[in-house]
This record gives C-alpha cells, structure tokens and sequence, in this order.
C-alpha cells in the first residue's frame, strides 16, 4: 500500500460479524503488548482470544456504529463508535471506541484517511481516550485529529485513573 491507496468505508451489518470477530483477533493480539495483566490475554481452548464483550451491541443499539475500513477495496481493519465518555459525568456525541487497521495498511496514510472519513461520516462533540500503555496510540492520536478538517476545540485531559488511565482527547467535528 502507498499514500495514494483509495480508502474507504462501509457499515457493518449482520453479515459482516464473523469478518468483525475475525478482525477482532488481530486487535486483541496487537492490544495483548500493551496489558497490565498478561492474564487477560490468555488464549482459549480454540486457540484464540475470547470474543470482544461489546460486539453485540454495536448490533443492537442504536447509538452504536461499527464501520469496516477499506484500502484499495482490501479490508483494512474496523472502527467501533460510540457514545460512552471516559470522563466522570463527559457527554459526547461519538466515541471512538475501537479502531484498528492491520499492520500490512499501516505506516502509509490509512489510518489517517479513515479517521477523517469517519469525522465527516459522524460530526459532533468527539471524544477519543487511549491507553496510557499505547505508545504507537498515544502518537497517532493527536497527529490525526489535528490534521483533520473541519474540526475545533481540541483538548486533551489524562484519564481520572478510575474511569480511565491515559489521554483523552476531545474536540468538535463540524460536517
């Protein structure tokens, strides 16, 4: 992939879950680095990670969107938004609550594309927290949200160290 790779995106629907749970292994691992506890991460009796616990929702509820990430029409990796804040009593519109694009996309504009399409796709008060752990995160963060059009207000907070340990950025996305 180069810095000219067409990228895209697509809601996930019902269809796409078991490309979603797929996915999700590879996030998983790539997360597994960077745990405070290695139990956390053990594999199952499959060989693999236990399911994500929030999937089902981003089914089921309404303020819940989960977006497949294309490159050059390949699948990419996925977003999950939401609206949970990770600051005590914050309210947001969005969340991003999960985003990865897998490690033959990365390093060449992907993500960064797909997170601005993301913001013209879902305008409104942001909020994106990451892990305190998260060097590569904790880089890429910043970097994308100020690159990206349209958006103002950019804060950043650390985490209360109960709600969440790590940066939290918030910011408006205007459409």
């Amino acid at each position: 992939m180069n810095s000219s790779s067409a990228v895209t995106l697509r809601a996930a629907t019902a269809a796409d879950r078991a490309l979603l749970e797929g996915l999700m292994q590879f996030y998983i691992y790539d997360f597994s680095e960077f745990a405070r506890n290695a139990a956390d991460f053990h594999f199952n009796a499959q060989g693999a990670f236990e399911p994500y616990p929030y999937l089902n929702q981003y089914f089921s509820e309404p303020n819940c969107w989960p977006l497949l990430i294309y490159a050059d029409g390949a699948v990419a990796g996925f977003a999950l938004v939401n609206q949970h804040s990770h600051l005590t009593g914050g309210v947001i519109e969005r969340n991003m609550g999960e985003f990865f694009v897998g490690r033959p996309f990365r390093r060449n504009g992907v993500a960064t594309a797909a997170f601005h399409k993301i913001l013209e796709l879902h305008p409104g008060q942001w909020e994106v927290a990451v892990a305190l752990k998260n060097a590569p995160a904790r880089n890429f963060w910043p970097r994308a949200i100020a690159a990206a059009p349209r958006v103002s207000g950019i804060e950043q907070v650390e985490g209360d160290g109960d709600h969440w340990t790590g940066p939290i950025w918030s910011f408006k996305a205007h459409p």
